[in-house]
């Protein structure tokens, strides 16, 4: 199972054992921006300001981490890309997102276009409001089919983990939805809260805490895995109940322009090779978060992201919410 913990003070000043930055060809100057293209507080940014405080110690430089958010996550994502490619501007994310990018019509760029440098798979959950009348995903599942199109769904947007997350459930069973989208993760889980909606999809890392204060109401994670939740208990899995759905890893990490310097990208590789890779800091913060240690990087990373660079960029497609078709882009069927 996997389990949500609270992340101790101790795990994020935990020491990783890095090598020193004179070890890497990329001696950066001058501090690195990191851009996260969602709100503050949302999984994109905790997870990126982990893995950056890890990277500092290695590169012997200051990354300061930026919250721009905004376009499910395409508004950051594009400073980013506008950037001065020498290797001192960064962005985060969900590797499905910047894949997908290009598809949806947000944002002119593809996969290719990119480094990616992925820690984690996070997993979503189907989190009510505690006012609502459902009780497990079975009620959801009957209400979506006795009310087409009306039952209020919060994600941080088109694009965005907690989207493609509903979209894949809704399609694999038929069923419409009302989608109400924010700017992140965390304010779609607040409106949730709030009763401005009846269910969130947004990732386990984002609900935890609401869901353990009892003002949420986690009807299953959609996973094939259950979710043991302190303090709270065993969130089921939405497979024990519904048939005919099973969702994609959904890795997250942190992405450099494909054109920056070479010897900035060797370096990320070191780096995350030897330092991510075995960082206690950042596998104690999966292990706390419900989500899974998984860090790999370039064409490995891209391998394994795209599955569900796939499923989200034909669900758009064939949705009738792309503009441009998934196979023009260099993204096949499964």
């Amino acid at each position: 199972m996997l389990r949500i913990l609270t992340l101790s003070a101790a795990a994020v000043i935990g020491l990783s054992g890095a090598a020193s930055a004179q070890d890497y060809p990329w001696k950066p100057d001058r501090p690195i921006t990191l851009i996260v293209p969602w709100a503050a507080g949302g999984s994109t940014d905790q997870v990126t300001r982990i893995a950056a405080a890890e990277m500092e110690k290695s590169l012997g430089q200051k990354i300061v981490v930026v919250n721009q958010g905004g376009a499910s996550g395409s508004i950051g994502t594009r400073n980013a890309m506008q950037a001065p490619k020498d290797g001192y501007t960064w962005t985060a994310g969900a590797a499905k997102d910047i894949g997908t990018y290009v598809v949806s019509g947000l944002l002119d760029t593809k996969i290719s276009d990119w480094r990616l440098y992925l820690s984690v798979i996070n997993v979503s959950v189907l989190g009510a409001n505690t006012s609502s009348p459902y009780k497990n995903a079975q009620d959801l599942v009957n209400a979506m089919k006795a009310k087409p199109g009306q039952v209020s769904v919060a994600t941080a947007g088109v694009n965005s983990s907690g989207h493609a997350a509903i979209e894949a459930f809704t399609r694999a069973l038929n069923l419409t939805y009302k989608h109400v989208s924010y700017d992140g993760g965390n304010p779609a889980v607040v409106a949730t809260v709030a009763g401005e909606t009846e269910i969130t999809t947004q990732l386990a890392v984002e609900q935890a805490n609401m869901i353990r204060g009892k003002r949420l109401n986690p009807l299953a994670v959609l996973s094939d895995k259950p979710l043991e939740l302190e303090g709270y208990g065993t969130i089921p899995a939405v497979t024990a109940s519904v048939a005919g759905f099973k969702p994609d890893a959904n890795y997250f990490g942190i992405f450099v322009h494909n054109d920056v310097p070479a010897p900035v990208k060797q370096t990320l590789d070191m780096i995350w090779k030897d330092v991510i890779a075995k960082s206690d800091v950042v596998k104690k913060y999966a292990a706390a978060n419900g989500a899974q240690f998984a860090p790999v990087y370039g064409d490995d990373a891209v391998k394994a992201a795209m599955p569900a660079i796939q499923t989200t960029a034909w669900q758009l497609h064939e949705a009738g919410k792309s503009k441009v078709a998934p196979d023009t882009v260099g993204i096949p069927k499964m």
